[in-house]
């Protein structure tokens, strides 16, 4: 692989975990310099990936090129709200007890600055598939390709950074499960038995509505989309790498709707009630690599 993989958080490039944890922070204090720099000597790399949003940025009083705050966008009968926070951690890990010690000393790591917002623990379902029984992330490019997807290729304290979109959608499971199964196809596009595109799938089939080679310039990102369940409701926690936040926000667009006024049937069974931009910067060494920053 490119050197600018080297670079990179190996959680972005590397396959799903068998758990995952989906942190947000917002800003508790006026300058959180000194907690970033705690984080940066005792975050590891193979904990997870760590990404920085625009109000933490703004706080330190710098800029990243390309970096903005999630839009609240609408459709017809549709919308994806914004719920953008300074600071989001994924914990990657195989069993629950590590996910919660290093959670817990994120939380008192960064307290004094960053106050935990919203935490949604996350799984890998059977064999990398949605919670509706469909396969999750079909075409997300391998090798190179991912490199040049995902992350950014040049710029002292920027190669190997990462633009990261978040969101967590909400399915309704049971009104997807009284789908007829036709309808349930055709709603994303693909034959549930054996993950084959449906060739005469309507313009709404959420494979239509994304495909990433139909945008121009091409909209491909490294996506690590993990399903939730609390209990109570279910869904999927939508995480998307690119090196830039282009890629997935025009996806999103047509998604809504906004090209044709055909909205994505998606949303005919699920909804988005988060949404976040950030920044995921680079290491050096072991550590992040907080340069950029002036850190």
């Amino acid at each position: 692989m490119p050197a600018t993989a080297d670079l990179a958080q190996p959680g972005i490039l590397q396959p799903l975990p068998p758990l995952g944890r989906s942190l947000t922070f917002r800003l508790a204090g006026p300058d959180p310099r000194a907690a970033l720099l705690r984080l940066r000597d005792t975050f590891e790399a193979d904990w997870g990936i760590v990404g920085l949003g625009l109000p933490l940025i703004q706080a330190l009083d710098q800029h990243v090129a390309g970096l903005r705050a999630f839009p609240a966008l609408d459709g017809v009968g549709c919308s994806a709200p914004s719920t953008q926070q300074a600071l989001w951690i994924l914990l990657r890990g195989g069993d629950r007890s590590t996910l919660f010690e290093r959670s817990a000393q994120l939380v008192a790591l960064l307290a004094d600055a960053l106050v935990l917002d919203n935490s949604q623990d996350t799984f890998r379902y059977r064999d990398g598939r949605d919670l509706t029984g469909y396969e999750d992330g079909t075409e997300n490019p391998q090798d190179n390709a991912a490199v040049e997807a995902a992350l950014v290729a040049e710029g002292a304290g920027r190669q190997g950074a990462s633009f990261v979109a978040v969101q967590r959608w909400i399915h309704d499971l049971s009104r997807f499960r009284g789908f007829p199964a036709a309808q349930r196809d055709a709603a994303i596009g693909r034959r549930i038995e054996d993950n084959e595109e449906i060739d005469d799938a309507p313009e709404s089939a959420h494979v239509k509505r994304s495909a990433q080679e139909s945008f121009t310039p091409e909209a491909y990102m490294v996506r690590h989309s993990m399903p939730w369940d609390d209990g109570m409701q279910q869904g999927t926690e939508f995480i998307a790498f690119g090196e830039s936040s282009d890629r997935y926000e025009n996806v999103l667009r047509r998604m809504l709707g906004h090209e044709d006024n055909i909205v994505d049937a998606l949303f005919s069974f699920s909804q988005p009630v988060t949404g976040g931009y950030y920044w995921c910067p680079p290491r050096l060494g072991q550590r992040l690599d907080l340069q950029a920053l002036a850190i």
